[in-house]
């Protein structure tokens, strides 16, 4: 497996279309990450208690939009 140290350095080296090329591609697989990290946690009920205490503020009145 490749170090962060070489990563970072082949990253620093790259011109700067492949770079653009590179971070778009980052920003969609660190986008999907995080999707599946937040279905994780939903689907072991870890969200829960923020989803009772966001509708029982929207319930009650207390809740603003954003």
């Amino acid at each position: 497996m490749t170090s962060i140290l070489a990563i970072e350095q082949a990253v620093q080296q790259l011109p700067a279309h492949e770079l653009a090329e590179f971070s778009q591609w980052f920003a969609q697989f660190n986008e999907a990450a995080w999707d599946a990290q937040i279905e994780a946690d939903a689907d072991a009920g870890k969200l829960d208690k923020l989803a009772t205490e966001a509708l029982a503020e929207y319930h009650n009145g207390s809740a603003r939009e954003l």
